[in-house]
């Protein structure tokens, strides 16, 4: 080879060395797609598919002092809760959010078993459950401070929980449905701010009334989290006025307990009742921030057999034939069953 063919040869090198590393770094810089977090793992939000937002398999109430794993065998759990699934999934459902949270029953291997046998994929959650005066949480976790609270659920989005592998998808708290938030449970949703700025998973937090939803708000906003990464669960207990409010401000209005009762039509918590709510917020532009839910399932390791379990087929068998009448679309059904948990989901950080 001849010196001058030599240099050409280096120049070239260097040439394909330099667009190989410029590959690299734009590969390393490059956004990631937003994802949601399943028992399997990461999952895109564009293949949840019709969504349940908040559905229970299994709930253990006899308190955070005494479970445990011990108090049920997760095979019997499966085959109790199993035909159900398998009839959501019928009914076209790809996807439950599993709400319930630890030292009330959370199973994340449980769970994993119940995708595979079913095919439907679950969401389970980090975080702790406040209402009814802190029963299903220790009380040494309150001798923590709230970066030492949050820094748990981190742990376990990032590791794993308790050795499984198996990440949660959202944060699951509760609070006590008093016009005011007690010292502990403004605790919670300090630590739940610090844990979504850090994470970017979703709050989901079980409330109820108008007062402390907008407590939780005003805290996650004081804290730099925006409104959108707050769920306001059974936000039917709220008013109207406060749904609208909060949901302009970007805040998710989980409408949950859809479920077919021998309750007076237009009565609350009738399925006419709740249609008119989502009709309502449909009229003001806000059909983008609704979730729905059935708040079903209920496998008590108490009873024997489980007791009796609540299936998840209320609100297509007839809800959705509810919000036809009243003149929903396909495209509206799909926003809500679809679109909307999607996006509630996806793992990102919502800064004010």
């Amino acid at each position: 080879m001849e010196m001058d063919d030599f240099d050409d040869f280096k120049i070239i090198l260097w040439l394909i060395l330099f667009l190989l590393f410029g590959i690299v770094i734009i590969t390393c810089k490059r956004v990631p797609d937003e994802m949601v977090m399943t028992v399997n793992g990461p999952e895109s939000p564009g293949r949840m598919g019709i969504t349940l937002e908040h559905e229970h398999i299994l709930v253990d109430f006899i308190g955070a002092d005494s479970t445990g794993y011990f108090r049920w065998n997760k095979d019997s759990v499966i085959a109790k809760a199993l035909p159900f699934v398998l009839a959501a999934k019928e009914n076209g459902v790809k996807t439950i959010i599993e709400a319930t949270p630890q030292w009330l029953g959370r199973d994340p291997l449980m769970l994993k078993s119940l995708s595979r046998a079913s095919g439907i994929n679950f969401i389970t959650n980090t975080g702790y459950y406040g209402a009814q005066s802190n029963k299903y949480i220790p009380k040494s976790i309150f001798a923590m401070d709230a970066a030492e609270i949050a820094d748990l659920w981190i742990e376990e989005y990032k590791n794993g929980i308790e050795g499984t592998g198996i990440k949660p998808g959202f944060i699951k708290i509760a609070v006590d449905p008093d016009d005011h938030l007690s010292p502990e449970h403004i605790k919670i949703i300090k630590a739940a701010s610090i844990a979504h700025l850090e994470t970017g998973l979703v709050i989901a937090s079980h409330t109820g009334p108008d007062g402390p939803a907008f407590e939780q708000i005003n805290i996650l906003k004081q804290s730099g989290a925006d409104p959108s990464a707050f769920i306001w669960i059974h936000a039917q207990r709220g008013t109207i006025e406060g749904n609208i409010r909060a949901a302009r401000e970007g805040t998710w209005i989980s409408l949950d307990n859809i479920r077919i009762r021998n309750i007076e039509p237009g009565s609350p918590n009738s399925i006419e009742w709740y249609a008119d709510r989502i009709a309502w917020l449909k009229d003001e532009g806000l059909l983008e921030k609704v979730l729905i839910s059935h708040d079903s399932g209920w496998y008590d390791p108490a009873k024997a057999q489980g007791g009796n379990f609540n299936g998840y087929n209320d609100i297509f068998d007839a809800f959705l034939p509810a919000l036809k009448n009243k003149g929903f679309t396909d495209d509206d059904i799909d926003q809500i069953l679809v679109k909307n948990p999607g996006r509630a989901y996806a793992i990102r950080i919502r800064k004010l």
